[in-house]
This record gives C-alpha cells, sequence and structure tokens, in this order.
C-alpha cells in the first residue's frame, strides 16, 4: 500500500492549508483499501506523533482530536477518492509534519510519508 501525502507549506497564523492523501496498491492480508478507515496524524517538534483526524470508511463518520474541532475537516473526494484534511483557522501550534494512515479498528495499519506544515505567528 502506497500513501502519497501532500499540500503542505508555510503559512501565516489564522490562514488556510488542504491535506490530500492519494491511496494506492493493495494490502498484504488481501484485504481491498476500502476496509479500512483513513486517519490523518500529526507530529509536532519535540513531540510524538498524534491522531488528529479520522474518517471511517464509509465515510458517514469523521472524529477529530479536541485541538482541531471546528477547525479542520476531513473528507474524501468522489472524483478521485483521495482524503483530504481541510485546516482553516491555523495556530503555530499546529505546525507539525502530517501522516495519512490506514487504521483499522483505530489503530494505524499502514503509513505515508510526511508532509510539512508550518504556520507562522
Amino acid at each position: 500500500v502506497q500513501l502519497q501525502a501532500s499540500g503542505g507549506g508555510l503559512v501565516q497564523a489564522g490562514g488556510s492549508l488542504r491535506l490530500s492523501c492519494a491511496a494506492s496498491g493493495r494490502p498484504v492480508s488481501g484485504r481491498s483499501l476500502g476496509h479500512y478507515d483513513m486517519d490523518w496524524y500529526r507530529q509536532r517538534p519535540g513531540k510524538e506523533r498524534e491522531f488528529v483526524a479520522r474518517l471511517s470508511r464509509t465515510g458517514n463518520r469523521s472524529d477529530y482530536t479536541d485541538s482541531v474541532k471546528g477547525r479542520f475537516a476531513i473528507s474524501r473526494d468522489s472524483a478521485t477518492s483521495a482524503v483530504n484534511l481541510q485546516m482553516n483557522n491555523l495556530k503555530p501550534e499546529d505546525t507539525g509534519v502530517y501522516y495519512c494512515a490506514t487504521s483499522y479498528g483505530r489503530r494505524p495499519v499502514h503509513w505515508g510519508q510526511g508532509t510539512l506544515v508550518t504556520v507562522s505567528s
């Protein structure tokens, strides 16, 4: 499974970015990618990697860590099946490397490479 994250960059506080994650390949388990939920995680400077958002495999449920609720929105692009993370009203503490991942039972299974988000004050 290959997960390609993109969309990171430098933005001023209060600005917006949209991250995108394109998934391809077939898991060694034999299950399709549609079997998994899709997550975004981030690793902020000096901190451990943390959960940010999840979109259920059916697309009808999303979950967020408290610090991003009301500012971030996870969705699936119906045309490309990419999973997007729209990030609004960004804060300097949102700075970090953002990773997309597939998950099952709230546990990450496949990881993509990270994309760097830098929010200046």
